[in-house]
């Protein structure tokens, strides 16, 4: 029987195209060293390699298995620039500091597919993304964001769409334009994790998985994190659970808050079939985003459904279907191979979360579903961090995200009537 994840519903069409996925083992009594890592998603397994690289005694613990979070279950899509558009950053910051955190997001994309490359890890990466438009009101934005990107940003990669581009490269006459960005694309995640996991142990990071941890606390410049089999003791540690931080640490915990997002897998539709015969990836301009591509061997990998809450549905596919036929009305009836879900990490203002929560520990998370890139790239920035370069991990920590109001209680069910709030915008 396929393996399914304990915190993340549903199997993935890319736990069964992965026939590789290295098992570790759990912690087995307790030790010290250099640096201590908490979740093995993205982030970690990277911080992993590259404090590993340098030397450092590197031990990282996952509370399941790598990948059964957000990272080896997300819809595989890099982006350009942070989960923000530059200009809602300039509009913040000013331009100085948007440019540098465009600048950024971009070192991040080129440092992820050197990576991949670097390390002999088959991404699957395609390029070419669409962001297209469900609403006319949404057209200038959309044209004056592709302007704003060469004239202002430096990146000529984007020009707008209009209806017919839009159809033409999509397959279907739904959307209205957008933008096309020939500078990024999407991969397949859990081949990344996997690759990414059996680099950090070649470099010489301590891996272990179905470790649990139960508590950390930073007292006479060491770092105790306690699981129940062993503690680990370290001079410096990183939290990169992202949305499973749960109650282990609370200046996280009101910061990050989990929602939950859910993905379809089709049947293989051919190599004739209409739908996005580039191969480019595609989100649309819903708050409740749309996203979806075609993977390797030809099906669609649709994503749209949010729930904000812990609660998982109990059919997956049928809502994905449904929201598939409304774009491509001639696969209403499309046999769906496999329906997964898993909790993405946000922040208020959707832009990531880095910051020292007490001292000798930094948490970084809060992707806001631009984590692909982005997270991979925060474990690079957090092993320059330790070696003494902290200046790049700055340009994040120091980025103004507010707590969610409302306190522990009432946090969740504010979120849920603002977001569903967000939901019903959509419709109009």
């Amino acid at each position: 029987m396929p393996y399914q994840s304990p915190i993340s519903p549903g199997i993935s069409w890319y736990e069964t195209a992965v026939s590789d996925r290295t098992e570790y083992p759990a912690l087995d009594g307790s030790r010290s060293a250099d640096v201590v890592i908490i979740g093995g998603g993205f982030t970690g397994l990277s911080a992993a390699v590259h404090l590993a690289a340098t030397g450092a005694d590197v031990v990282l613990l996952e509370a399941f298995r790598f990948g059964d979070g957000a990272s080896g279950r997300n819809g595989g899509q890099l982006g350009t620039g942070q989960r923000a558009w530059a200009e809602e950053l300039e509009a913040q910051y000013g331009f100085s500091r948007a440019k540098a955190l465009f600048d950024l997001a971009e070192e991040a994309k080129a440092h992820l597919l050197q990576f991949a490359e670097t390390h002999k890890i088959d991404i699957e990466y395609v390029p070419g993304q669409m962001s297209v438009v469900h609403k006319k009101r949404y057209l200038k934005l959309y044209r004056e964001h592709a302007e704003l990107m060469a004239t202002r940003y430096g990146y000529p990669h984007i020009h707008y769409m209009d209806a017919n581009e839009t159809a033409e490269r999509l397959g279907s006459t739904r959307y209205l334009g957008g933008t096309y960005d020939k500078g990024t694309g999407h991969i397949q995640p859990m081949k990344l994790v996997v690759g990414t996991a059996r680099a950090a142990a070649k470099a010489g990071a301590h891996l272990y998985e179905n470790t649990g941890v139960t508590g950390i606390k930073s007292e006479n410049g060491r770092v105790t994190v306690t699981t129940p089999f062993g503690n680990v003791t370290a001079a410096k540690a990183l939290i990169a659970v992202n949305a499973h931080g749960g109650d282990l640490e609370p200046v996280s915990a009101a910061h990050v808050m989990p929602i939950r997002s859910f993905i379809g897998a089709t049947v293989p539709l051919g190599p004739d079939s209409p739908v996005l015969p580039g191969g480019e990836s595609v989100d649309d301009s819903r708050f409740v985003v749309r996203y979806f591509r075609r993977s390797q061997d030809g099906r669609l990998l649709f994503g749209g459904r949010e729930a904000y809450t812990a609660d998982n549905p109990l059919d997956i596919s049928t809502h994905i279907r449904r929201q598939i036929a409304e774009i491509y009305p001639a696969l209403a009836d499309v046999e769906m191979t496999q329906a997964w879900g898993g909790s993405v990490g946000i922040t208020l203002p959707r832009q990531p979360f880095v910051r020292e929560v007490m001292p000798n520990v930094i948490s970084a998370g809060g992707y806001s579903g631009h984590g692909v890139m982005l997270s991979n790239f925060v474990g690079r920035l957090y092993a320059e961090t330790v070696a003494g370069n902290r200046d790049r991990l700055k340009l994040l920590e120091d980025l103004n995200i507010p707590a969610f109001p409302g306190g522990r209680k009432f946090r969740a069910p504010m979120l849920f009537l603002a977001l569903s709030w967000y939901a019903l915008m959509d419709r109009i």
